[in-house]
């Protein structure tokens, strides 16, 4: 039988609670569900809610019965907090996190860079918010018990999974022995030590790292900003870097690489741990300031990917199907953009909405995704930890003239995680005005943000389903346009219809927003009344057109949800 502790996880600033193990005794005879998510950190509980989002249930098991240990992801981007904000706890992650938009980086003693993250008065949030993982993963939790389509059970392990050819069958233990569980589809969630992956033999892509990281929260008094802060070659860690965040309730994250050789057991000595903290501390001007630890841990860099995540039924999704260095803030906040992609493809194929060609869509455009973080975060990584000599010297030679020379301080940049733009994606529509327009988001990206007052924002109304964007300041939709929608509707797809640039509400309409000064306009490129925007479920744009028909619209719908 499957005994997760019940003692809660130790630490000085978060209170860990004890979920009580849901015990199959406890309920009625298991029926069939239609999704099964194994894992409940970051991309399986998003996954849940956004499928709850478009009606379909879920069940999530969770093998332990708290949320994770330690700080693990700290920093969460703009895009980020827009899709949390889809599933309802941005504003939770806003109110307690800390938000920042500058990154430092020193060599001896020096700053050589000083990174700057674009920020206006457009966007609702900060360009990057720390906060950490613990309190990331308890607002998605209570999110999930709100939803009312969501079954969480705590303490359920799942020990086997047998495909089928309409679904799969679980096998999962509990506390007080195991019972089996049909489902049509699983997502595993399972993270970086995927045990559904491993028993499935599927084999990753991509590169390891030999650079391995010391990860360690501690509290202490700092007067500093919330502000990234890099060190390279340190005295006290020769050839090595060191990087530091500030974390809610006086918690700063601490990471610093080992020297080459060293074990994991031996840099997790106290000792060790002391000496190389306090080292940092003095560097920093503060030597002597008493600090407290509350976790740590070793991290290795991978780079690496599923080259498909749609397997028959198991679809993989986050650290189960990438592994990705936390250089950039990439491991967390691309699991999000995963999951909300698949809650919406897999949602369609449930409700019958689309074939199950969306599905390798979803592989498609996520592993593509992947496939550009890795090349990105590989120069990263390398510059981080050099992996050959060659990658060393050359790193070697941008610090020593960073000191003097302005032109190569940009190579320090961290190219921070973004969200993939589909560019190519099978559901842009082949048939619009996208190469007319001279600026807005074009083919596959996601939306821009635009303040539209004092607390409302353009993506506050978006979002549930397809929305179309018509610019006008007329007093109607086209009829033709309403028929097309209409239709949609009436087979039971989700779509909105935002009248953007009238005064008065617009006839056909679902939201009409006045957009009284043209911001919307301007950012969407947008020069005349009858333009028009249609966004997919996970907000990117699939089709944009300067005129825009019934015949044009009706064939941009059938594009985006294949049969």
């Amino acid at each position: 039988m499957h005994q997760p502790t019940t003692t809660p996880r130790p630490s000085i600033y978060y209170p860990y609670a004890v979920h009580p193990a849901w015990l199959p005794s406890q309920h009625a005879a298991q029926g069939r569900a239609r999704v099964v998510i194994v894992g409940s950190g970051p991309s399986g509980m998003v996954t849940a809610l956004e499928l709850a989002r478009h009606g379909v249930p879920s069940v999530i098991l969770e093998s332990e019965l708290q949320v994770s240990q330690g700080s693990r992801a700290i920093v969460f981007t703009r895009r980020s907090l827009e899709i949390l904000q889809q599933v309802g706890v941005a504003h939770r992650m806003a109110s307690n996190g800390l938000p920042w938009r500058f990154g430092n980086s020193y060599y001896r003693g020096q700053r050589v860079f000083r990174m700057e993250a674009p920020h206006d008065p457009d966007d609702r949030f900060y360009p990057l918010l720390n906060i950490q993982q613990q309190y990331m993963e308890e607002y998605l939790y209570d999110a999930c018990q709100a939803s009312g389509l969501i079954d969480f059970r705590w303490g359920n392990r799942v020990d086997r999974v047998e495909q089928q050819t309409d679904g799969v069958a679980l096998t999962v233990d509990t506390p007080e022995g195991p019972y089996t569980l049909q489902a049509d589809w699983l997502v595993a969630a399972d993270g970086g030590r995927s045990g559904i992956r491993t028993a499935m033999d599927l084999q990753m892509e991509g590169a390891s790292y030999e650079g391995r990281f010391v990860i360690a929260d501690i509290r202490i008094d700092l007067p500093l900003p919330t502000e990234r802060l890099a060190f390279f070659d340190p005295e006290w860690n020769p050839g090595n870097t060191v990087l530091m965040h500030r974390e809610p309730h006086g918690i700063w994250r601490v990471d610093y690489q080992l020297p080459e050789g060293e074990t994991a057991e031996e840099a997790l000595q106290p000792a060790s741990l002391k000496a190389r903290i306090d080292a940092l501390i003095a560097q920093i001007g503060h030597a002597g300031t008493p600090w407290e630890m509350d976790w740590n841990s070793v991290y290795s860099a991978r780079a690496l990917t599923l080259p498909d995540y749609v397997h028959g039924r198991i679809l993989f999704t986050g650290d189960a199907a990438h592994l990705l260095p936390i250089f950039g803030v990439r491991g967390a906040n691309t699991a999000f953009q995963d999951a909300q992609s698949l809650g919406w493809h897999l949602a369609f194929v449930v409700k019958g909405l689309a074939g199950g060609s969306l599905l390798g869509n979803y592989s498609r455009e996520r592993v593509g995704a992947a496939r550009e973080i890795i090349e990105e975060a590989g120069k990263s990584t390398r510059f981080m930890t050099p992996p050959s000599r060659g990658f060393r010297l050359l790193r070697d030679a941008v610090l020593s003239l960073s000191l003097t020379q302005e032109f190569v301080r940009p190579l320090y940049h961290w190219r921070t995680s973004r969200p993939h733009a589909y560019t190519h994606s099978q559901f842009n529509s082949p048939g619009d005005d996208d190469a007319l327009f001279t600026s807005g988001p074009a083919h596959g990206a996601p939306p821009q943000n635009v303040r539209l007052g004092a607390d409302d924002y353009l993506l506050d109304h978006l979002g549930g389903g397809f929305d179309l964007l018509v610019f006008t300041s007329g007093p109607g939709i086209a009829p033709s346009l309403v028929q097309v929608v209409q239709a949609a509707r009436e087979r039971g797809v989700p779509i909105k219809v935002i009248a953007v640039g009238a005064a008065q509400p617009v006839v056909g309409a679902d939201v009409t927003l006045a957009d009284s000064e043209g911001r919307v306009r301007s950012r969407y490129g947008v020069q005349a009344n009858g333009a028009a925007y249609l966004l997919r479920p996970d907000q990117h744009v699939c089709g944009r057109w300067v005129t825009l028909d019934a015949t044009r619209l009706q064939a941009a719908l059938e594009n985006a949800l294949p049969q």
